[in-house]
């Protein structure tokens, strides 16, 4: 979606005889087929008449008796790289149908566009410039909406449909009632685009195979989509937001039970980096395919035990994974759980985890700060199959009363879960001089 339309002529206000009339038009005058209700002299470009121009432009425009030198439009080759984060292909997404109206090559599969119209709801039928009016938003607040959802500028294609405007007028709703400031929505927009990209692109993954190995020889590619689309969309739609209103459930109550809004902002946690020893090596080794179930296994076998265990998965990036937990003992437990869990599986390569405790900062799902870069940096020096804890990792371990102040003073150690022993103070870059503490599982012996 582009903020400006290239050779847009004045128009003027809606109230000159000359201009072209609006919703309230006489039933006589024709109005364009995919939207009555948005009838307007912009939609004469369509059939070679004026470009598309915003409703509510007041500015004048040149009487229609009185011809006009054309201008011709300037062709868009590609669409400008998104300025979100989403990853998705465009506002049509593998569908764009670029910005060459009328060109044979740039048409649509209509087999593409039909299960387009079935995952959407709706058929294509605004151009941009359409759908911010009919929305009532400006062009620019569209266009930072969309870019925010990682979606690609796409000219004046009509590629958005009566869904892509309600999603604007709702967005827009928010800002107006003063529920969102404008840039706590388009964060909104950013942080759903990121997400739902991602989990898109997983989906999709996940049904390849479905997607592309017809049942019976002779059948097109669309003739199995179509009626898998059809059958998993509306199961899949339900889980999601299943999902998300549990996730929205206890992320409002950790809001809940903070005990002031510094908490919030800068929280204290127990911050955990695991990461897998020698993946380059492997990367190098491993054909593509056998990589991938590897870091795959890696990923999901460390979600399941993150969230079994009382921590929160914050993201994966393929050969590490970095989780929070609100206390230090249930960091330690995740912690020595992975380690056990990947030395039992022989495909899996060594693990070492760092864990740090801190205040740090949560914005968009992620968290940073000097607590996170502790953790990784101990996740470093960590040798393989071990436990890296920081100091203050090991006080809160010892206030709780999971580990002893001091092993050799402690004349029983029945009562304690974890062991900690101290290693030789070094350097970290960036962080000064560190003593790291190796964190172990206690032993029943003692």
């Amino acid at each position: 979606m582009t903020v400006d339309e290239p050779g847009v002529p004045e128009r003027r206000a809606a109230s000159d005889p000359g201009s072209a009339p609006g919703p309230s038009a006489p039933a006589d005058t024709p109005a364009p087929a995919d939207n009555p209700d948005t009838a307007d002299k912009a939609d004469a470009a369509e059939t070679g008449g004026a470009p598309d121009t915003p409703a509510g432009d007041s500015r004048g425009a040149p009487d229609p008796a009185t011809p006009e030198p054309s201008e011709p439009r300037p062709t868009q080759t590609s669409p400008p790289p998104s300025a979100g984060g989403g990853g998705g292909g465009g506002l049509g997404g593998p569908f764009d149908e670029g910005s060459g109206p009328g060109d044979p090559e740039d048409e649509p599969d209509p087999s593409a566009l039909r299960i387009e119209e079935l995952i959407l709801g709706s058929q294509r039928q605004y151009t941009p410039f359409q759908a911010a009016r009919a929305a009532g938003v400006s062009m620019e607040l569209a266009s930072r909406f969309w870019r925010a959802m990682g979606f690609a500028d796409v000219g004046q294609a009509r590629a958005l449909t009566e869904a892509d405007v309600l999603a604007l007028r709702r967005l827009s709703g928010l800002v107006e009632a003063g529920l969102l400031s404008e840039s706590m929505a388009v964060q909104v927009a950013r942080s759903t685009g990121q997400t739902t990209a991602r989990l898109a692109d997983w989906q999709i993954d996940s049904f390849l195979m479905g997607l592309t190995e017809p049942p019976e020889p002779g059948m097109t590619r669309n003739e199995v989509t179509f009626p898998l689309v059809q059958l998993l969309l509306p199961e899949l739609e339900e889980f999601l937001v299943y999902v998300w209103r549990r996730q929205l459930a206890a992320a409002t109550g950790r809001v809940v039970q903070a005990q002031d809004d510094e908490e919030m902002v800068n929280r204290r946690q127990a911050i955990g980096f695991a990461d897998l020893v020698g993946f380059t090596r492997l990367t190098r080794r491993l054909e593509d395919e056998e990589l991938g179930e590897l870091v795959e296994a890696f990923e999901t076998t460390s979600a399941d035990l993150v969230a079994a265990h009382g921590g929160r998965l914050i993201k994966a990036l393929g050969d590490e994974i970095l989780y929070v937990a609100e206390d230090a003992g249930t960091a330690a437990e995740i912690g020595l759980r992975l380690i056990e869990t990947m030395a039992n599986d022989e495909t899996m390569p060594e693990l070492r985890v760092g864990i740090a405790f801190g205040t740090m900062t949560t914005r968009m799902g992620d968290v940073f700060g000097n607590t996170v870069n502790l953790a990784s940096r101990l996740t470093s020096i960590a040798p393989k199959d071990t436990v890296l804890v920081d100091g203050a990792f090991r006080a809160e371990l010892t206030a709780s009363g999971a580990a002893p102040e001091s092993e050799k003073e402690s004349e029983d150690l029945s009562g304690y879960r974890f062991a900690l022993q101290p290693l030789y103070q070094r350097p970290v870059r960036g962080l000064g001089v560190v003593e790291p503490w190796l964190l172990r599982r206690r032993t029943q012996k003692g």
